[in-house]
């Protein structure tokens, strides 16, 4: 017989009494360009401990190319920025906190100059290039296609010699620690020390999004959706976890990661086409090439499907081999790698998942519905990006609202007493994990049926399918205690695969990166929000 069994608080079975502790004033957790912000911001006051799960430097920031957008010419505004955001989000996105990100951009993109981040120029002027759905050319890149790259290496820099900053690399956190209602830090692993609890004042999540819940993502491996899950489970709100965006050029090519070919090759001018050397963008939308990223995912798909085809070509054979080198020297290296001249040859792509639109919901500094819960950028839903990210706001994101929850952070630490004794913390006994239990299967099994029946077009039946089968693996996963890794970040992978596909199943019509091909129309009615809390959910267990 079946009983229900409600997704619960903790991993594992611990106790607070019996592990060792590290106290600081601000647990960050996460590296990309949102937690190394907030760390920052946070540092002058405060002592802060930065937990990643791998190297500092390993996260979605390192790898974006396109770059951040900002509203930094005369003949552009904030003003212009926003109404661009706006139009993009398709009707859900919060414009308060998008003035706040596009009002704040250029302020914080100069701060980035001035710690070292250098942007491309053309002589002495910042070079900024258009990315559709941008009216005007406002994205500021570095090294070419390495903007995030940049980015970070000059954030990490600065975390490594600012005093008062401890970073733990190589370290999975398993849970935040709550007590009466009230974060109090968290549960972390790590090879050398094994479980630890890191107790903080105040905790931030920054721990990225959850592409790799897809089998075809241009995301980095980390990118298992650990934050939204670990924040569910500790009573944050999650919200619009239906819209996941995909990014519309990913480069396919057997043997290769399904790499991101920056959006900025079409704003230099490339375009799409179909096997045959037809160019198909302008029969699917007036913008063509330049249409937001949705659309442009949408009708490749169409086109695929159209032509029998597994990918299509995207054509920037227009532009001398020396432009392209110095344009998009990552791109040019990594299609050389597979015997693609791209000023000659053009280069096959496909749409891939890319980033997360919701997340753990948070008010305009960051502030979670868990009293001393802070989270900012992909693992965070501000409401700025609605129903539809528009491109490059999503760096920009994370360095407005990581700044803003550091300085937030670190003021409500100045007015606290020492952290108060932590409530003993026991769970009760779960079943341990089978030894013959082949997670490695289970992940790809659920990244595989991610991809088909969750993706750039989903209808009810194959949602259905995907969260019967989701709850099947869950009955057998979700009530088992690991000891490790692999174990913990597959529990969060369905945990936040459950909450996606339940809200895609939900929403019933087609907005921004949604679309359900049974519900074509975007209905007035569904101009809102899906959110869970823990007590929405339950699997059954046999």
């Amino acid at each position: 017989m079946k009983k229900p069994l409600k997704p619960r608080a903790y991993l594992v079975q611990f106790s607070s009494h019996n592990l060792p502790q590290i106290f600081t004033d601000v647990l960050v957790i996460g590296s990309g360009i949102a937690g190394l912000s907030a760390a920052l911001r946070a540092a002058p006051g405060c002592s802060v401990l930065v937990a990643t799960k791998a190297k500092l430097r390993d996260s979605c920031t390192n790898e974006a190319q396109g770059g951040i957008a900002v509203a930094l010419r005369p003949s552009d505004s904030p003003e212009d920025h926003l109404q661009d955001t706006l139009r993009a989000g398709d009707g859900l996105c919060n414009e308060a906190t998008v003035r706040i990100l596009t009002s704040e951009a250029p302020v914080r993109v100069s701060e980035l100059m001035d710690m070292g981040v250098a942007f491309d120029r053309r002589g002495d002027d910042l070079s900024f290039t258009r990315e559709g759905g941008h009216r005007r050319a406002r994205i500021l890149h570095a090294n070419g296609d390495a903007t995030g790259a940049a980015v970070e290496s000059v954030l990490v820099r600065r975390v490594r010699e600012r005093r008062g900053i401890v970073v733990m690399e190589d370290t999975f956190t398993v849970d935040l620690i709550t007590a009466d209602g009230v974060c109090h830090g968290a549960l972390l692993w790590g090879p050398a020390h094994g479980l630890t609890i890191a107790r903080a004042k105040q905790t931030i999540l920054a721990t990225g999004g959850c592409g790799w819940l897809y089998r075809e993502t241009t995301n980095p491996s980390v990118a298992t959706g650990d934050g939204v899950a670990m924040a569910f489970r500790a009573g944050a709100v999650v919200q619009d976890l239906e819209f996941i965006q995909f990014h519309p050029t990913a480069l396919y090519v057997a043997g290769a990661a399904r790499a991101l070919i920056s959006e900025s090759v079409r704003g230099e001018g490339a375009v799409l086409r179909n096997r045959a050397g037809e160019r198909f963008m302008p029969r699917y939308h007036r913008d063509a090439e330049l249409a937001p990223r949705d659309v442009v995912s949408r009708s490749i798909i169409r086109e695929m499907k159209r032509t029998g085809d597994t990918h299509v070509l995207l054509d920037v054979t227009h532009k001398s081999r020396r432009y392209l080198e110095g344009r998009f020297p990552t791109i040019t290296k990594l299609c050389d790698r597979f015997g693609l001249n791209i000023a000659k040859d053009m280069i096959p792509v496909r749409p891939a998942a890319h980033y997360t639109i919701g997340g753990a919901t948070v008010d305009e500094i960051g502030r979670t519905a868990v009293p001393g819960l802070f989270a900012c950028g992909e693992v965070a839903c501000t409401g700025v990006h609605g129903a539809n990210r528009l491109g490059s706001n999503s760096l920009l994101e994370g360095l407005v609202f990581g700044t803003r929850a550091g300085v937030e952070a670190a003021r409500v630490c100045a007015g606290m007493a020492e952290a108060p004794p932590l409530l003993s913390v026991q769970q009760v006994k779960r079943e341990p994990a089978y030894a013959s239990l082949n997670l490695t299967d289970v992940e790809n099994s659920l990244r595989s049926i991610m991809w088909r029946n969750c993706g750039v077009e989903r209808n009810g039946e194959d949602l259905a399918e995907a969260l019967g089968m989701i709850e099947f693996w869950c009955r057998y996963v979700m009530d088992k205690q690991f000891d490790g890794p692999q174990g913990w970040q597959l529990q969060n992978m369905l945990t936040v695969a459950r909450l996606m596909g339940t809200a895609a199943l939900r929403r019933e019509e087609s907005r921004g990166v949604h679309c359900r091909t049974d519900f074509p129309e975007t209905v007035e009615k569904w101009r809102r929000h899906i959110a869970f809390t823990r007590a929405d959910l339950e699997w059954e267990q046999t």
